[in-house]
């Protein structure tokens, strides 16, 4: 997906306050990566990099790399539709590649419930490329933030490594952020419980504990 092309323009309160450097223009979502880009999803503020459930999603707009074509993807791309966006340590090691591609197999079941899957390292496109010829097509794209800039705002950055820790985000159509997680970079992640969860939101009610598609909620009992 490439990125729409509108105006960004900061619209939130502190800009109306002069509590930021925005202005109202484009400086600030320039200098935030985002220019050209929509930024009416980064929440408050373009320059709010703070992350929160159940708030807007912070803003991002990357290089990534799907079935060899180099593109730029950003939030506003996703309006309308659910997206998984997971951050993972490198290319070439050895959890990774498990969660990766298990993501791609099961690409189908996010498909049903609407959902696009977005994963993002610090590696570069290039990196991202070569090992792509290793583990085969995905069906889905890898970002490159090679700027550690997306990595820090959704607080997964470790900056002494300058390598991402392993969170996943699950944001809604309307660019809430609605769940997230952050595992050390030793474990990797279960995409069963991450479809339990999307599932869950998507439903809504009251989920109680291990609640699965098919169980009543607490609230439909």
């Amino acid at each position: 997906m490439h990125h729409n092309e509108e105006e960004c323009e900061c619209t939130g309160d502190c800009a109306e306050n002069g509590e930021c450097n925005c202005d109202n223009d484009e400086s600030c979502c320039e200098e935030n990566g985002a220019s050209e880009c929509d930024c009416s999803g980064v929440g408050d503020c373009c320059c709010n990099n703070e992350i929160q459930v159940n708030y807007p999603a912070p803003w991002f707009s990357l290089e990534g790399i799907e079935k060899e074509k180099v593109a730029e993807y950003c939030l506003a791309d996703y309006r309308g539709k659910w997206l998984i966006l997971y951050f993972y340590p490198l290319d070439f090691t050895f959890v990774c590649p498990t969660e990766v591609t298990e993501f791609a197999k099961r690409l189908k079941e996010f498909d049903k419930l609407n959902t696009k899957i977005l994963g993002c390292s610090t590696d570069s496109v290039h990196s991202h490329k070569a090992w792509l010829k290793e583990l085969g097509e995905l069906g889905y794209p890898l970002l490159s933030d090679m700027t550690h800039e997306v990595s820090r705002r959704y607080r997964v950055l470790l900056e002494d490594k300058g390598i991402a820790q392993r969170g996943l985000f699950i944001i809604d159509p309307e660019g809430e952020l609605r769940y997230q997680v952050v595992h050390d970079i030793d474990v990797g992640r279960n995409v069963d419980e991450v479809l339990r969860v999307l599932e869950a939101l998507q439903h809504g009610g009251l989920c109680q504990v291990g609640w699965k598609p098919g169980d009543k909620t607490i609230s439909e009992k």
